[in-house]
């Protein structure tokens, strides 16, 4: 008991507490002393790593607090001490966090405040200070002044803090200083109260960039400065309602008034007070504008003044030269809405006088197109005409406009009138653009038509008079070269060398111009089709046609028809003749050839020919579906062979190459030349070697007998039966298309006729046989009976007849 109580007290007194490592203010880990990070540090991400230890080796804890009411930014996992980004941060409003760290080993427990720096990101735009900008600038204010000053602030750091101007737009009157935001009335630019009092100027600013979420980022601010213009003394006085007329009765009173004459002062920011004078008692009136009492400019205008009698003249209509009842006029047809038609010098009086004198103008034609100024007039007025509808007033519609002028009297018993002829001649211009009829001209010409046919006829109208109104047709764009177009008629055609192929080119597009005499013009587009005429027939690539076909595979022709379109380009295959008769079908839209579903085997195949050989021979016909049609035909050799299936890579070749001879030859002889060669060099290291050698070796010769009751060794392999040997191989020429026949060799003699049932068998001879079939190929069972079994029974019956009766001939010739 003592013992143990001794060594739990030496226990007790070796327990340190354990530590954080201390790797540096750059380090990811350690006790996140003056660790800093980013405020724009993804939420959830991994940013620091707590690492301690514990001098006894003892598994330690992480633990991770804040103080109360603050913000908790991190959450450690307490066995790996991975810190992780719980909150988002924002150096603008807290750069530095301050964090309990602590390390306990189950019985120590070590705590250390740290802090951690929050660095800066480009996050924050500039902010203008003193929002709104409102400006009060006098009109007179000297070019290149400055006005204002902006300020904005932008809470990043660095280059990111950073702020510099430029107004945005462009600004004909102000320019800004990009580094210290002082706002300019442009050099050489003025201010106009009366033009325009108010300006808005929009200023931007925009921080010097800087690294966001990885990325370079410039962030901007915009704000409106309002620019008050003030009015300055600098436009004279003028009256206002010239010309002014005046009426008093003859029996007036002296002091009567007689008319108010009224001026207002052109600084109407700020106007002075006006004074009135009249220079003589004649005819006319002076208007001064004052400031305390101090004359700063004027104006002068005429005031007319009629003595007013009794109602008994009625209005009347003066020109330059007195009384006149038609006015007349020539000018140019759309002038501008508003303007005023000066060519008329019309004056309207009524002598009498006060009411008497009283009436209204009003003018009578087409609506709308002319209004008359004044419409009330008191004894006399300048008569002013002025354009109300300027499309009114068109020559196209008419060279001549005629209104009718009333002066008429109101207020008066009499009710007296006038009546005066308002004429204009219009002088035409060009005011129309040429127009096609249509913006697409689309058509179709036969392929083959002469040079100089016509194509399409395209029109375009342009209502103006003489020379405006003349028309030139051009023509241009791709494909126009082909065609041809009348200046005066736009009739458009071919040209006289040319004639048009579909099988070349099909479709035209291009554009025709109409143009008039001052260069204006209008554009259509114009679309040819050429339309396919059957002229060509259908071509094989050779009138003569070498074919290999393999029992129950096809052969396929190919006839080519060089027209554009369908029908004349579609073809149909037919077989005209066939030596054997009804032996072969065709399919008339591929031009695939096949035997007759009863020719399964070569039995079958030799009991149908009469030349006893393989070679059968059948013309076809290619027919296109045009009208007229064309058609074309070729002889078509095909030599017949059954496919019998082989192994190996060798086999396969042979089958893949069954229809290009050279390239087997050509194998073959490759492996023939490796076989040589390397025979050759053999025999001669061999021979270097013996020659060498100092000893005669002698010649032996070992005869070694097989056993006697040992089986005759014998090599079996496959049978392949090439049907008429050498003629089967065709060289094909895929560019083309044609096929050659390969020169076959030496003939043979005939193989022996098969044993007859009742004679013994012979012996076995090895022998080497192959066939060549097309690739995928399947075995075909010999016989008049293969794996379909639905031959009839009097067929198989009537073909096995005919086999016996032929199998003597066979010596002769044959197809194996």
């Amino acid at each position: 008991m003592l013992i143990c109580l001794f060594l739990f007290f030496c226990k007790g007194q070796t327990d340190y507490a354990p530590y954080f490592y201390d790797n540096g203010p750059s380090s990811t880990s350690g006790n996140m002393a003056l660790f800093s990070i980013s405020e724009d540090t993804p939420v959830g991400r991994q940013i620091y790593i707590l690492n301690g230890s514990d001098p006894e080796g003892d598994p330690v804890r992480y633990g991770l607090t804040f103080e109360m009411g603050t913000k908790e930014y991190f959450r450690v996992e307490p066995k790996s001490g991975n810190v992780t980004l719980i909150q988002e941060l924002d150096r603008e409003n807290q750069g530095e966090i301050s964090v309990l760290v602590s390390i306990t080993d189950g019985r120590n427990k070590v705590v250390e405040t740290v802090r951690v720096f929050v660095t800066d990101a480009n996050d924050e735009s500039p902010e203008f200070q003193n929002l709104p900008f409102i400006i009060n600038i006098p009109e007179d204010t000297t070019p290149g002044s400055s006005i204002y000053k902006v300020h904005a602030v932008d809470k990043d750091m660095g280059s990111g803090g950073s702020v510099s101007y430029y107004l945005q737009m462009c600004q004909t009157k102000f320019t800004i200083d990009g580094h210290s935001g002082i706002l300019r009335v442009k050099p050489g630019e003025t201010l106009d109260y009366e033009t325009t009092p108010t300006h808005f100027v929009t200023v931007v600013a925009k921080d010097g960039g800087g690294k966001y979420k990885g990325k370079h980022q410039v962030m901007t601010s915009t704000a409106t400065i309002t620019i008050n213009v003030m009015d300055a003394q600098d436009v004279p006085p003028s009256f206002v309602g010239t010309p002014y007329f005046g009426y008093i009765y003859e029996v007036s009173v002296p002091g009567s008034e007689i008319f108010t004459v009224y001026a207002r002062d052109g600084d109407q920011g700020n106007p002075n007070p006006i004074r009135y004078e009249i220079l003589n008692g004649r005819n006319r009136e002076r208007v001064y504008v004052g400031l305390n009492n101090q004359l700063l400019d004027y104006d002068v205008t005429m005031v007319t003044v009629r003595v007013v009698d009794l109602n008994n003249h009625p209005p009347t209509f003066y020109g330059e030269n007195g009384p006149q009842s038609k006015f007349e006029v020539t000018m140019y047809e759309h002038p501008p809405a508003g303007e005023i038609l000066r060519g008329f010098k019309i004056t309207v009086n009524d002598s009498d006088q006060g009411a008497n004198a009283k009436f209204k103008l009003r003018l009578v034609g087409p609506n709308r197109v002319l209004r008359v100024v004044p419409q009330t007039v008191l004894n006399e007025a300048q008569v002013t005409i002025i354009v109300e509808d300027s499309n009114g007033i068109d020559y196209e519609k008419g060279p001549t406009l005629s209104f009718k002028l009333l002066a008429v009297e109101i207020d008066t018993p009499e009710r007296f009138s006038a009546t005066a002829d308002i004429v204009i001649n219009l002088l035409d211009t060009n005011d129309n653009i040429p127009k096609f009829s249509s913006e697409y001209y689309i058509t179709r010409v036969p392929e083959n038509s002469p040079g100089g046919s016509s194509v399409v006829s395209v029109t375009a109208n342009d209502p103006d008079s003489g020379l405006w109104g003349n028309i030139k047709y051009t023509i241009y764009g791709s494909g126009s070269d082909l065609f041809a177009i009348s200046q005066s008629s736009g009739l458009i055609t071919t040209q006289p060398w040319t004639s048009l192929d579909a099988e070349v080119r099909s479709k035209y597009n291009f554009y025709v111009k109409a143009e008039d005499a001052e260069g204006k013009y209008s554009l259509a587009e114009v679309f040819v089709t050429v339309l396919d005429m059957n002229d060509h027939s259908p071509e094989f690539d050779d009138k003569l046609l070498e074919k290999t076909m393999v029992i129950g595979s096809p052969v396929r022709v190919e006839a080519v028809d060089d027209d554009a379109e369908s029908p004349n380009n579609v073809i149909e295959y037919s077989i005209m003749t066939a030596d054997p008769n009804n032996a072969f079908d065709i399919n008339a839209n591929t031009g695939e050839i096949q035997l007759k579903p009863y020719i399964k085997s070569m039995e079958i195949v030799q009991n149908i020919t009469r030349q006893k050989d393989c070679k059968w021979t059948l013309v076809v016909q290619a027919k296109d579906r045009g009208s007229p049609s064309f058609s074309t035909t070729a002889v078509v050799n095909i030599d017949i062979t059954e496919a019998t299936p082989l192994k190996g890579p060798m086999a396969a070749f042979l089958m893949k190459s069954r229809d290009n001879p050279l390239k087997a030859l050509g194998m073959v002889t490759v492996i023939v030349s490796v076989l040589v060669g390397v025979t050759v060099f053999i025999s001669t290291a061999l021979f270097l070697r013996n020659s060498k050698s100092n000893r005669i070796i002698p010649v032996r010769r070992i005869i070694k007998r097989p056993p006697r009751d040992q089986q005759p060794w014998t090599f079996n392999m496959s049978r392949v039966y090439f049907t008429n040997p050498g003629s089967k191989f065709l060289i094909s020429d895929t560019e083309s298309g044609s096929q050659q026949r390969v020169k076959p060799p030496p003939p043979t003699a005939p193989s022996l006729p098969p044993p007859t049932q009742s004679n013994p068998r012979p012996r076995t001879i090895p022998t080497i046989s192959g066939v060549l079939a097309s690739k995928g190929s399947k075995k075909t069972k010999a016989g008049p009976r293969g794996k379909d079994g639905n031959m009839s029974s009097a067929l198989v019956s009537e073909l096995k007849m005919k086999l016996e009766q032929k199998i003597i001939e066979s010596n002769k010739g044959g197809c194996y």
